[in-house]
C-alpha cells in the first residue's frame, strides 16, 4: 500500500479543504494517508495558536500591514537570510517526522512546509518525491524552491509565472485547484432554490466571506442588497461569527435578504444564486469556477486575495468593487444585464477545473516526476 503524506497549515481555510480534498481521494485509490498541520505538529502548538491568533488580528485591524508583508515577502527569495529563518520553521522535527513515518510520496498545501521539505533535500536528508499544490491564482516568491519535485497550479497563468521565475516547466502541472467532490457534479438551480425556500421568480445574490465572515466586508453587501428597490432574493453568510449573524440579521430585517450562520453545503448555495458576492480568496474561485456561479468581488484582503481579484478580472470570471461606492452600480448592472452574468458563466465553463483533486491523485501516484 502507497504511503502518503500531506503536510498543510490552518491559515485560512483554504489549505485544509485542499488536504481533506485530497486525503479523501488518495484513499479511495487504496492509499494509506497522514495528514498534519506543519505549524501545530512540526513548530508547536503554542506557536501555531499564537501566530493564527496574530494573523487574524492584523488582517482585521490593520490589513494593509499584511499586504505590505505578502509584497516584501515576494520581493526576496524563500531561502533568503531576510526570512529570518521563518521559512525553515519545523524543518528538523519534518525530518525526523519522515525517517519515522516513511511515506513514499508527500504532497504539501502550504508554502512553508514546502520550503522545508526542499530545504531537507538540499541538506542531502531522504526526501520522497514531493508534489507541492499551490493553493492561489498567484505564483509567489515564498512558494518557489529549487528542490520541489513538481507543483500543481491553478491556472497556465500561474504556470507562466513560475516558469517566469525559473521553474523548469516539466516540474509545472496545471491541474486546477482542488475542490470538494461535489463540485465536480452538476446541481439543478431550480432544484436548489427549492431546497432552500427560494422562489424561482426572482434573482438571488448570494454573499460570503469565507468561514470567518468577519475579514470580509458583509455589512456594506447586507446594507446594499435590503437597499436596492427590485425584486430580489438575498442569502447572506456569516460563517462561524454569531456576533457578526446578529448584525447582518438586525441590517436584514423585514427585508427578502436571509442571514445564515456557517453552511457545510456551500455548493448548493451556489446552484441556487444567479451572483456570488464574495472577497477573492483562492479556494472561494476555484469553487465558483467549479459550479459556473458568476462573481462580483469585494472586500478582498490585501495580499494573496488582492493578486487572485486581479487574476479573475483579467480572466474575465468576475466583476470588481474595489470601492464602497462601486458596489451599488455593479449590483444593479449585474441584475439589469443578464448577457453579463451569462458571459462570466461562458468564461467560467472554459477555465473550470472541477476535476482538480482527481488530477492532482494520479499525477502524484504516476510518480513520473523527478528531478533530483
Amino acid at each position: 500500500m502507497t504511503r502518503v503524506l500531506i503536510v498543510t497549515a490552518s491559515y485560512g481555510s483554504g489549505h485544509n479543504v485542499a488536504a481533506r480534498c485530497l486525503a479523501a481521494a488518495f484513499e479511495r485509490e487504496k492509499a494509506q494517508v497522514t495528514v498534519v498541520d506543519h505549524f501545530r505538529e512540526m513548530v508547536h502548538p503554542l506557536f501555531d495558536r499564537s501566530s493564527r491568533a496574530l494573523y487574524h488580528a492584523v488582517l482585521r485591524r490593520a490589513p494593509f500591514l499584511w499586504g505590505l508583508g505578502y509584497s516584501f515577502g515576494d520581493w526576496m527569495a524563500s531561502d533568503s537570510v531576510v526570512t529570518l529563518g521563518v521559512t525553515r520553521l519545523g524543518t528538523r522535527r519534518l525530518g525526523a517526522f519522515l525517517e519515522r513515518l516513511a511515506p513514499d510520496l508527500v504532497v504539501t498545501v502550504h508554502a512553508t512546509p514546502a520550503v522545508a521539505i526542499s530545504s531537507l533535500a538540499r541538506l542531502g536528508a531522504r526526501v520522497p518525491p514531493h508534489t507541492t499544490v499551490v493553493t492561489d491564482f498567484v505564483a509567489h516568491s515564498q512558494w518557489i524552491a529549487p528542490h520541489i519535485d513538481r507543483y500543481c497550479v491553478a491556472d497556465p497563468e500561474v504556470r507562466h509565472e513560475l516558469i517566469a521565475r525559473g521553474i523548469p516547466s516539466e516540474r509545472i502541472l496545471v491541474t486546477g485547484v482542488p475542490v470538494r467532490p461535489d463540485f465536480s457534479q452538476p446541481v439543478a438551480p431550480a432544484a436548489a432554490r427549492e431546497a432552500l425556500g427560494l422562489s424561482t421568480r426572482a434573482p438571488v445574490v448570494l454573499a460570503m466571506a469565507g468561514s470567518q465572515g468577519e475579514l470580509g466586508r458583509l455589512p456594506d453587501v447586507a446594507r446594499a442588497l435590503a437597499a436596492m428597490r427590485r425584486p430580489l432574493q438575498g442569502l447572506v453568510v456569516a460563517g462561524h461569527d454569531s456576533g457578526l449573524k446578529a448584525t447582518l440579521s438586525r441590517l436584514t430585517e423585514g427585508t427578502t435578504i436571509r442571514t445564515l450562520g456557517y453552511v457545510g453545503d456551500v455548493r448548493r448555495l451556489m446552484a441556487a444564486a444567479d451572483l456570488l458576492v464574495t472577497k477573492a480568496g483562492g479556494m472561494t474561485l476555484a469553487e465558483a469556477m467549479a459550479a459556473e456561479t458568476p462573481l462580483l468581488l469585494y472586500g478582498s484582503l490585501p495580499g494573496q486575495e488582492r493578486r487572485n481579484e486581479r487574476f479573475a478580472a483579467r480572466a474575465g470570471i468576475a466583476l470588481v468593487a474595489r470601492r464602497h461606492a462601486e458596489l451599488t452600480p455593479l449590483l444593479e448592472r449585474t441584475l439589469d444585464e443578464p448577457d453579463l452574468l451569462e458571459h462570466l458563466r461562458g468564461r467560467m465553463r472554459s477555465l473550470r477545473r472541477p476535476d482538480a483533486t482527481r488530477r492532482i491523485v494520479g499525477a502524484v501516484l504516476d510518480r513520473s516526476v523527478r528531478t533530483r
